[in-house]
């Protein structure tokens, strides 16, 4: 059983790991092994991920079972938009999909900030899984840019965002 818990710097080799395995799975056929393998050694090295955890602002998850990494999630406020979380990753390991992880992260980062109104996320174009899962979920898609996760990438990808209620 996986439990969600706040990433440590410990934690870093096997989400460096997770991001390998979980991108190639989910973005090969989209945009080819070369331009992942390209993309992962860029946005998801351990010099990035330590960056990513050390932000002020984010939260990032990770589901653990005490053996293994299976999931993790990373969200932050928006820059401009103070009562919006951007969620810039939501990944499972291909072994461990069909498990409630994805669910648990997601419902996870949902409440990590009690503030924020809306959630916002870019899944790339041709990610069906990851579109079904966000819809399944509740977010709509708002809009569309040609550079998804960072200015200048070149990819293609859905904005979907969801109205967040906080009891």
């Amino acid at each position: 059983m996986f439990f969600v818990r706040t990433a440590m710097e410990a934690d870093i080799p096997a989400v460096s790991e997770l991001l390998d395995v979980t991108w190639h799975a989910a973005y090969d056929a989209i945009l080819g092994a070369e331009k992942v393998s390209a993309m992962v050694a860029s946005w998801h090295s351990p010099a990035a991920i330590k960056a990513r955890l050390a932000r002020p602002g984010g939260e990032f998850l990770v589901a653990d079972d005490g053996h293994r990494i299976g999931g993790m999630a990373y969200g932050i406020l928006s820059k401009t938009h103070v009562d919006t979380i951007n969620l810039h990753q939501l990944y499972v390991h291909p072994d461990c999909r069909r498990q409630g992880i994805g669910r648990d992260l997601f419902a996870e980062i949902e409440t990590c900030f009690p503030n924020a109104k809306r959630l916002v996320l870019e899944v790339v174009v041709g990610n069906a899984e990851a579109i079904a899962f966000y819809r399944a979920h509740g977010l709509v898609e708002a809009g569309e840019t040609q550079n998804c996760g960072t200015s200048g990438s070149g990819i293609p990808a859905v904005i979907m965002e969801k109205e967040l209620l906080h009891v």
